[in-house]
């Protein structure tokens, strides 16, 4: 893996869920279980209907919530308390991937579709919470989710971040569309590889992709 092409990058941001832990760690099936059951009630609909509804508005909208906002006009805040309200004991702290994070020359963030509150408990349990500069979560973007350009240009622009010199690593390939169009190094973090024009690099071990970068 060609380390000459991050070595102009000097800011670093990382997705959160299936990308700072493993998706064997099974986090985010918790969190699945109380979107629909979240659905069930808001909507007063059946369970069978929730979780369609669910796996429906993230493939139309980029998240759950973005569809019960746009046709419900549902309030985002309490929806995300609610639906990260979970049992962290399932992740465990990893020291090399601290180390690995910790070493990258310039700044380190971490850009989710879920709440800040909840991406400072995850990376706290993770053992990560020395190693970033800062946190987004959703709210940062006005409630707009990745994947819309719109999203990470409002986050992209609070942070300050020169996008030619930026890399993103996301589990999610839709993600990486609108940073790789803006000038970001892109990498699909996940089990499988899922080629595509705006995915310039694949791992499935970002600790020892990482490691490589630092060589």
């Amino acid at each position: 893996m060609p380390a000459e092409h991050f070595a102009h990058i000097d800011t670093w941001v990382f997705d959160l869920d299936n990308t700072l832990y493993p998706p064997q760690m099974r986090l985010f099936d918790q969190i699945e279980v109380r979107m629909t059951a979240y659905v069930m009630q808001a909507l007063g609909v059946t369970e069978p209907e929730a979780n369609r509804l669910r796996k429906l508005y993230w493939a139309e909208y980029g998240t759950t919530l973005a569809g019960l906002m746009r046709l419900h006009d549902l309030d985002p805040l309490p929806y995300l308390e609610a639906v990260h309200d979970i049992d962290f004991s399932v992740l465990s702290a990893d020291a090399e991937l601290s180390a690995r994070i910790a070493a990258l020359p310039g700044r380190r963030i971490v850009y989710t579709n879920g709440s800040e509150p909840y991406a400072r408990r995850v990376i706290a349990a993770r053992g990560l919470e020395r190693v970033f500069d800062q946190v987004y979560g959703v709210e940062h973007a006005g409630f707009r989710p990745k994947p819309e350009p719109a999203a990470f240009a409002e986050v992209f622009e609070r942070d300050g971040l020169e996008a030619r010199r930026a890399a993103m690593f996301e589990d999610d390939p839709r993600n990486l569309a609108a940073p790789h169009a803006m000038g970001l190094r892109t990498v699909h973090v996940a089990p499988t590889p899922q080629p595509a024009p705006h995915i310039h690099h694949h791992t499935d071990d970002l600790s020892g992709f990482l490691r490589q970068l630092l060589r």
